[in-house]
C-alpha cells in the first residue's frame, strides 16, 4: 500500500459515513458487553428496520466511552448524544422518539458538559468511544496509519527515536523510564535480529485500561509497534496479554489480520524495505509476568520467573536479542506524538512528566470508569471533579495509586499533582494506572493485608525475601487485625517491610510492601488503636511520619 491508496481509503470511508443521516454507537467494551449492551444493539436494529430507517442509520460497536459504572453506553454520533443505563426499553425509545421525533429519552440522558468529560484531554482514549472498534477503515478515516507512513517514507530511524525522546514520553508501565532513551538503547545495540514486546500483561486490582484501548483502537497499538520496530531496527513484535481479555484478543486477531491485508504489517511497508509482524503470546494471568524477565521467558514458553538484571533486555532479552518492552498505554501515544510533533506533546503535562495519563476510577466514588488526564493535574480535582466525589454519605479517605505496588495517599495531599515525581514523594507510584478511591468506612489495616494477600498468591516464589517475606508481613497484618498484635509485632512489622522491600529480586517483592508502608506513615493510629489493649500500648502519635529509610516508593 502507498500513502495515495491509504487516503483513498480514508476519503471514501469518510463518503460512506456520509451516507448515513445518523450513526449510533453502542459500547461494545467488556464491561457494557456483560450488561446487556448486545441485546441492546440488536434491539436498536428491530426497530430501525421495523421503522424502516434501517438504510438511513447505522449501528455500530465501540469502544470504551468511559462511563463504566452508567453502561449500558450509546452515542447518537450525529448529535453527540449519550444515553446511560439502556436497556432493550430504551433501545427502542431512542428509535422512536429521538430519531423519529427529535425528542431526547430525557430520564437516560448523560450531561456531556459534566467535568468527568469536560476535564478531561484525550490522546490515547482519543478514538475510543468514537470509532468501530473492528474496522480498519475507520481507524485510517481518522489518520490511522498516516504515522508510520510519515517515519517509514519521510524520516531515518534516529530521527524517529529522537523525536520520541524529545517529547519526553516516560513508560506508562509503572517505573517511568524515558521511552526514546530505552529506544535509544536498543536501537545501539549491534544484532541481526532484534524484537519489540508489547506488555499487555495487565494484572493490578481495580485496572483495567489497557484491556479498553486494546479493545476500542487495536491498530493505534500495532502502528506504535510498528513505528518502534523501524526505529530501532526489529522486524518482529510480540503482544503479550492475559488469557482473561478474550474479547480485546479476539479485537487483536482482527486488527492483525486486517493491516496484513492491507499490506500495512508484513513485508515492504509502504513500499519500502521495512518489514515487520505481530504475533500475539496469551498468558495464564500471572501477575508477576508484568515484570519484563519474566515476560520474555514466558514468552519463550518457559515458567514465567523473573532474572536479575543487567543484562537489561535491551541489550539480551527474547531468545537473547536486544528487546524493546513497553505497555499498551505507551505505544498509544507513539502516532499521535509523531503525528502531531514532540513539542506539542512536551507542552502537554509538566517538564518531567509530559503528556497525559490513563486512569481506571474504582472503589467508593461516584463516577467510576476510565478517564485520561494532564500529568500534574491535582488528585482533587481527578477525585471530586471528575470522579464527583465519593459515595453518598461518607467522606473521602485515601486514594490508592500504582495498585499492590503503590501508595495510599490520604485526604491532606489532595492537592498533590499527578506525576511522577510528586508521588514518590508520599511514598506511592503512578503504577500502570489503577486509582482506588477510599472512603470513611475504610479500614487502613484491612486496605494493607488485601494487597499484601494479593502480593502472597501471586509472588513466583524464586526469591527468599519475597516468598517467605510477604507471607510472614500477611501473617503480621492478620493478627494485628484481629486485635492480638503487641508493639513488637508492629515493629516487626516495619522492619520485615523494609527488608522485603530492599533485598527482593524483582519489582513484584520490591514494591509489595508499599501499601503497608503508606498506611503505616499515614494511618499509624489505626494500627495502634488495635493494639491499645495488649500490654498499656501508648500510641505514639497521629502516624504522619515515614516508616523505614525507604518509603519513598520505588526507586
Amino acid at each position: 500500500m502507498t500513502l495515495e491508496e491509504l487516503r483513498e481509503v480514508a476519503d471514501n470511508e469518510r463518503a460512506r459515513h456520509e451516507k448515513f443521516k445518523h450513526r449510533i454507537l453502542y459500547c461494545a467494551a467488556a464491561g457494557c458487553v456483560s450488561s446487556g449492551s448486545v441485546a441492546v444493539r440488536d434491539t436498536l436494529k428491530a426497530t430501525l428496520k421495523e421503522n424502516g430507517l434501517e438504510n438511513e442509520v447505522e449501528v455500530l460497536g465501540t469502544g470504551c466511552m468511559g462511563l463504566c459504572g452508567e453502561g449500558p453506553l450509546v452515542k447518537v454520533f450525529s448529535d453527540e448524544t449519550l444515553y446511560q443505563h439502556v436497556d432493550e426499553t430504551v433501545a427502542r425509545r431512542i428509535v422512536e422518539e429521538h430519531l423519529c421525533q427529535g425528542k431526547k429519552v430525557q430520564e437516560n440522558l448523560v450531561d456531556v458538559s459534566d467535568p468527568f468529560f469536560s476535564a478531561q484531554q484525550k490522546i490515547v482514549l482519543q478514538n475510543c468511544g468514537r470509532i468501530n472498534a473492528e474496522s480498519i477503515d475507520e481507524y485510517i478515516a481518522v489518520g490511522g496509519y498516516e504515522a508510520l507512513a510519515k517515519a517509514v517514507t519521510e524520516m531515518q530511524a534516529p530521527d524517529v527515536v529522537e523525536e520520541i525522546r524529545k517529547s519526553g514520553l516516560r513508560g506508562r508501565g509503572g517505573a517511568g523510564y524515558p521511552t526514546g532513551l530505552k529506544w535509544g538503547i536498543v536501537r545501539k545495540v549491534k544484532s541481526d535480529q532484534k524484537y519489540v514486546v508489547c506488555n499487555a500483561d495487565e494484572g493490578d486490582p481495580g485496572a483495567f485500561m489497557d484491556r479498553s484501548v486494546l479493545e476500542g483502537d487495536p491498530h493505534r497499538i500495532l502502528e506504535g509497534m510498528a513505528i518502534a520496530g523501524y526505529a530501532i531496527g526489529a522486524n518482529q513484535g510480540f503482544i503479550y496479554i492475559r488469557a482473561e481479555y478474550p474479547l480485546a484478543i479476539d479485537r487483536l486477531k482482527l486488527a492483525i489480520k486486517q493491516a496484513e491485508r492491507m499490506g500495512l504489517l508484513g513485508n515492504r511497508i509502504f513500499e519500502s524495505q521495512f518489514n515487520f509482524r505481530i504475533d500475539l503470546r496469551i498468558g495464564a494471568g500471572a501477575f508477576v509476568c508484568g515484570e519484563e524477565t519474566a515476560l520474555i521467558r514466558s514468552i519463550e514458553g518457559k515458567r514465567g520467573r523473573p532474572r536479575p538484571r543487567p543484562p537489561y533486555p535491551a541489550e539480551r532479552g527474547l531468545w537473547g536479542m536486544p528487546t524493546l518492552i513497553n505497555n499498551v498505554e505507551t505505544y498509544a501515544n507513539i502516532a499521535p506524538i509523531l503525528a502531531n510533533g514532540s513539542a506539542w506533546f512536551a507542552g502537554i503535562g509538566t517538564p518531567k512528566s509530559t503528556g497525559t495519563k490513563v486512569f481506571a476510577l474504582a472503589g467508593e466514588i461516584k463516577n467510576t470508569g476510565l478517564i485520561e488526564v494532564p500529568m500534574g493535574i491535582p488528585l482533587r480535582k481527578i477525585i471530586f471533579d471528575i470522579g464527583g466525589g465519593t459515595t453518598e454519605g461518607t467522606e473521602f479517605k485515601a486514594a490508592q495509586t500504582g495498585g499492590p505496588s503503590g501508595g495510599c495517599i490520604p485526604k491532606e495531599h489532595l492537592d498533590l499533582p499527578v506525576d511522577y515525581e510528586s508521588l514518590a514523594t508520599v511514598g506511592s507510584i503512578m503504577g500502570s494506572g489503577g486509582l482506588i478511591v477510599m472512603n470513611s468506612t475504610s479500614k487502613m489495616v484491612d486496605v494493607a493485608k488485601y494487597f499484601m494477600d494479593f502480593c502472597v498468591d501471586e509472588s513466583c516464589g524464586k526469591c527468599i525475601p519475597c516468598r517467605v517475606g510477604t507471607v510472614h508481613i500477611h501473617t503480621l497484618l492478620e493478627k494485628i487485625s484481629r486485635g492480638e498484635g503487641t508493639a513488637d509485632d508492629l515493629a516487626l512489622l516495619e522492619e520485615l517491610c523494609v527488608m522485603v522491600k530492599e533485598t527482593s529480586l524483582c519489582g513484584l517483592g520490591q514494591s509489595a510492601p508499599n501499601p503497608v508502608l503508606s498506611t503505616l506513615r499515614f494511618f499509624r493510629h489505626e494500627y495502634e488503636e488495635l493494639l491499645k489493649a495488649r500490654e498499656g500500648f501508648v500510641p505514639s502519635g497521629n502516624g504522619h511520619e515515614p516508616v523505614g529509610s525507604d518509603a519513598q516508593g520505588i526507586r
